[in-house]
C-alpha cells in the first residue's frame, strides 16, 4: 500500500536522523555491551580470588591445626603474597600470630600482627591486630612500646580494650595511679562487652584500691 504524503516525510524524518546518529547509538550500544561484559569479568575474576584465598586459608588452618610449621608458613605465606587485599590474608597472619606466640615464637609472631596492622583492608582487623600486638609487646616486658601501639584510636568495638589492656601495662609499669585511670576509662568505653570482661576490668580496679 503506498504511503501518503505524512508518512513519507516522517519516514525520510527518520532515516535522515538515522543517518546523522545511527553512528552514535551504535558507539553507544557497543559500549554498553563491552561494560557489561567487563563487569561480568570482574565478577567472575573477584570470585575465583575469593575462592582461592578461602581454598588457602582452609589449608592454613588444617596446619595450624595439626602443629605443622612448614605448611602454615608455605599456606600462609601464598596467601599474603597473592591475595594481601582479601580477608582471608588478615584473618591468616592473626592466626599465624597466635600460632608462632603459642609455640614461643614472638618475633614470628610480631612480624604477623605487624603485617595485618600495615596492610588489612579492614580497620577493625588492624586494631585487633594492635591490641594483639600490645599483648605480645607486654609478654615481653616492652611496656613503652606496647603503651605506643595502644595510642591509637580504635574503633568504638575496641576501645574499652584499648583501655583496659593500657592498664595492665601501666600496672606492669608500677605506675598505679595511671593504671587506676584507665581502668575506669575501660569501664566507662565497655557498655556493650562481655560481663565477664566488665568484672574482670573491675576486680582489677578493686586491687589497686579502685
Amino acid at each position: 500500500m503506498a504511503l501518503d504524503l505524512e508518512e513519507q516525510e516522517q519516514l525520510a524524518s527518520l532515516k535522515a536522523w538515522w543517518k546523522e546518529q545511527g553512528g552514535n547509538i551504535l558507539l553507544v550500544v557497543v559500549a554498553a555491551a563491552l561494560a557489561f561484559s567487563g563487569w561480568q569479568g570482574w565478577r567472575w575474576y573477584d570470585m575465583r580470588q575469593a575462592g582461592e584465598a578461602s581454598a588457602l586459608y582452609e589449608s592454613l588452618l588444617k596446619a595450624i591445626e595439626a602443629g605443622d610449621v612448614k605448611g602454615v608458613r608455605d599456606s600462609g605465606g601464598t596467601l599474603a603474597e597473592s591475595y594481601p587485599g582479601r580477608l582471608q590474608a588478615s584473618m591468616g597472619a592473626l592466626a599465624q600470630a597466635r600460632f608462632h606466640f603459642d609455640r614461643g615464637d614472638p618475633k614470628s609472631a610480631k612480624a604477623q600482627l605487624q603485617w595485618v596492622i600495615e596492610r588489612a583492608p579492614s580497620a577493625e582487623f588492624r586494631d585487633l591486630a594492635r591490641l594483639r600486638l600490645a599483648m605480645v609487646l607486654l609478654d615481653e616486658k616492652a611496656y613503652d612500646a606496647a603503651l605506643s601501639q595502644l595510642e591509637a584510636a580504635p574503633e568504638a568495638s575496641f576501645a574499652a580494650q584499648y583501655a583496659a589492656l593500657r592498664g595492665d601495662v601501666l600496672v606492669a609499669k608500677n605506675d598505679a595511679a595511671q593504671a587506676a585511670a584507665a581502668y575506669r576509662a575501660a569501664l566507662e568505653k565497655a557498655a556493650q562487652e562481655d560481663p565477664a570482661f566488665v568484672e574482670s576490668v573491675r576486680m582489677r580496679l578493686e586491687a589497686l584500691g579502685g
